[in-house]
């Protein structure tokens, strides 16, 4: 299964010339993760950070195909490649007036704890049940 965002390029995601800044799309794959943690796993980024957890990037691949410019929309997807004990590696793709723009391979690492005591930990078991059940929709 997929996730879907339409995301419609705006005059702050462009550079002089018109067409996108390329650190603008690594926001708009947090954006799609956030969203997709959200409504796919019921587990907003909000919730994560107040109980002392959270799911930052630790790897991130992207190839980039082909501008986007001021005004396209981009129907942007994500799927769910692997997802480990602790871990979760995404592919997200870009597309616009059918075109490929970009592909992003982006993992992210479940950890929790305070100050120098934070450490990858697994899902919690609700969240897990929802990542592969829609990992198993695919």
């Amino acid at each position: 299964m997929l996730y879907h965002r339409r995301y419609p390029i705006e005059f702050n995601h462009c550079d002089p010339a018109g067409i996108v800044f390329y650190p603008r799309y690594f926001e708009m794959t947090n954006h799609v993760c956030e969203n997709f943690f959200r409504e796919v796993a019921d587990w907003p980024f909000a919730a994560m950070i107040a109980a002392g957890s959270g799911v930052p990037t630790v790897r991130i691949e992207t190839d980039f195909s082909a501008p986007s410019r001021l005004g396209d929309v981009l129907d942007v997807s994500l799927e769910i490649l692997r997802l480990g004990e602790s871990s979760i590696t995404f592919e997200i793709i870009g597309r616009g007036a059918g075109q490929l723009r970009l592909r992003v391979r982006l993992t992210l690492v479940h950890v929790a704890g305070t100050g120098g005591a934070i450490a990858a930990k697994p899902w919690p078991e609700p969240v897990r049940a929802r990542l592969t059940s829609f990992k198993e929709a695919a």
